[in-house]
């Protein structure tokens, strides 16, 4: 195994790569403790010691470090760790890791979430936020519809209103361009053509 390139990342990390393919990222002092220099021969044992111990613990600090700070659903971490010049291979390590510790419930993030917003976002947008967070839309649909059941989930009809009068939309005055305006911009929120219809044209004054 040769090293083949050593690419500063900043004053601190580098990237190496071995037979022209990206290793790891490592710290400069690191390169040093490691002898490893670009044009030379890697050893086994160091190479071993670099993946199967070194970069996986840190893999793991790096995970209960961001979890400190707040939640993470599984795809923001892997997101987070990609970033940070892990391999796919440590990014399930640490992912694993966290999960085995139960730091990481993309159900639990989904209903905290959905709970946290359902007073001002729609179904759809709800939907739509959490599927870019990394959180599977049929997962997402069994909740809001579990909580539809049980009688928990939020009126969209009345939130819609709402989102209308602090608009100051006035549907007795309204012009048709100003409908159509606002048409567009509950649709945006998620909303259903249904529902738009429905508080375009009724008193949103008594909710």
């Amino acid at each position: 195994m040769t090293v083949t390139r050593i690419e500063e990342i900043n004053n601190k990390k580098v990237r190496v790569f071995i037979d022209n393919e990206f290793a790891f990222v490592l710290y400069k002092g690191e390169l040093r403790l490691y002898g490893i220099k670009e044009g030379e021969e890697i050893g086994g044992s160091e190479y071993s010691e670099i993946v199967e111990s070194v970069l996986p613990k840190r893999a793991k600090l790096r995970c209960m470090n961001l979890l400190k700070v707040r939640a993470y659903t599984e795809k923001q971490l892997r997101d987070k760790l990609s970033q940070g010049g892990y391999t796919e291979q440590l990014i399930d390590v640490a992912i694993e890791y966290v999960k085995s510790y139960g730091y990481i419930d993309d159900r639990a993030y989904a209903e905290d979430y959905i709970t946290y917003h359902m007073e001002n976002k729609s179904r759809k947008r709800m939907e739509f936020d959490l599927y870019r967070k990394g959180i599977d839309r049929r997962l997402v649909g069994e909740i809001l519809d579990g909580m539809q059941e049980d009688g928990e989930a939020p009126d969209e009809i009345s939130l819609a209103k709402k989102i209308l009068i602090k608009k100051n939309y006035d549907p007795e005055i309204a012009t048709n361009k100003e409908k159509q305006k606002m048409s567009a911009y509950l649709y945006r929120k998620g909303f259903d053509m249904d529902i738009i219809r429905s508080v375009l044209s009724l008193d949103i004054s008594s909710i």
